[in-house]
């Protein structure tokens, strides 16, 4: 069976494991084709409620 020759070091070991964390989602370029907010790609904009062109959530207005 194999076993490690030595035990990893703290800093490798967090080396790696530094890649796993998650990042903050990125919307710049992205924006959205019927009002221009900023919106990740693959996702309803979340002002207008439009996806593609058309109409997903209906977002009431403002008072």
């Amino acid at each position: 069976m194999a076993v490690p020759k030595r035990k990893k070091s703290k800093s490798r070991v967090r080396m790696r494991k530094a890649q796993w964390y998650a990042s903050i989602p990125q919307t710049e370029g992205q924006a959205c084709a019927e009002c221009g907010a900023p919106v990740q790609p693959h996702r309803v904009c979340a002002s207008c409620g439009k996806y593609k062109g058309r109409q997903v959530v209906i977002k009431e207005a403002a008072e």
